[in-house]
């Protein structure tokens, strides 16, 4: 019986080789709007609803159109006055539903990595040549409309499979080679990137990407208010900060447009923002830019480390 997903190993976080942000920073910090699509009545999984009511599920369906039409103008302008790229976790679908919203984007050089193509069709159910399909439709889109080469992937409303992390990085190198294909934030295991196991053997990677300050966790999951989100967001930040000072850490803060955009909860990310950008020793930097650096500098170096008090432990445990 399989005890662990497999893709990484144990590596203890207060052990492991320094970690180096560019200009000493100690902090790469990021955000991630997901900018998705929903439809009205999608086609329906046997796994998961995609509505909780009846449909036409409008109220679902037109909060989350309030996002793409009035909170996504809402939050960019607020992240352009901080200086913050978003990494957009995009439905692809969205490319064509709204090519505006890729446009402006796409001005202000933001990131897009795949969200799969609508966050009302899942991975669930899907055979393996089914989800790769999917996955390369996403990326091609991407690709098509923007002319980025898709880096990285969150399935689509979390919906991972056993094959999702293979698949992608199978498809990335069949259209993109190097330069498609290599994170993943569908992995919430660690505050640094670590290398992640696959079949092809393909140098790949996982990015924090938080689900304790996701926004819709917090609003709707764990309840809690704006004030007091704005004060998670900070209290991350200073334990991550202070952690980095010995070795570097990721903070990713992943939002929605139709939830950290509503009018009275953009006090308090704004308030966030200012303050962690307001440290001089933060890399205000991009998902794909963070895996570019650590597959670069840092990959070898930890794979080895791994491969080393793997073998210590094992060598050690025949000893006993």
């Amino acid at each position: 019986m399989q005890s662990d997903p497999g893709f990484y190993e144990y590596w203890p976080y207060h052990q492991r080789p320094r970690l180096t942000w560019p200009n000493g920073a100690r902090v790469a910090f990021w955000v991630a709007p997901n900018i998705e699509f929903y439809e009205l009545n999608p086609p329906a999984n046997p796994h998961r609803k995609a509505w909780p009511q009846p449909s036409p599920a409008v109220p679902g369906y037109s909060i989350r159109d309030y996002g793409n039409r009035v909170g996504h103008m809402r939050q960019m302008a607020l992240l352009n006055k901080y200086g913050v790229r978003g990494s957009i976790s995009l439905s692809t679908a969205l490319c064509e539903h709204h090519p505006e919203i890729i446009e402006l984007c796409q001005e202000r050089n933001w990131e897009f990595f795949s969200h799969g193509i609508y966050n009302t069709r899942y991975t669930y159910g899907m055979s393996a040549e089914q989800e790769r399909s999917m996955i390369r439709d996403s990326m091609e889109t991407i690709y098509r409309h923007t002319g980025q080469k898709c880096a990285g992937y969150l399935a689509p409303a979390l919906s991972h499979s056993e094959d999702t992390l293979d698949l992608f990085a199978e498809v990335g190198t069949e259209l993109f080679g190097d330069d498609g294909g290599f994170y993943t934030c569908d992995l919430f295991h660690d505050d640094q990137p670590t290398p992640i196991n696959l079949r092809s053997g393909k140098r790949f990677v996982s990015v924090p990407y938080s689900l304790e300050m996701n926004d819709t966790i917090a609003y709707v999951v764990n309840k809690v208010e704006p004030r007091r989100y704005g004060q998670m967001l900070k209290e991350n930040f200073d334990r991550l900060y202070q952690e980095g000072a010995e070795s570097g850490t990721v903070m990713c803060i992943p939002t929605h447009n139709y939830q950290v955009s509503c009018p009275h909860r953009m006090r308090a990310f704004e308030e966030a923002l200012e303050y962690i950008t307001g440290h001089s020793d933060v890399w205000v930097t991009t998902g794909r830019e963070i895996a570019e650096y650590y597959l670069q500098h840092f990959y070898d170096t930890a794979r080895a480390d791994i491969e080393h008090k793997n073998a210590s432990a094992k060598w050690e445990a025949t000893c006993q």
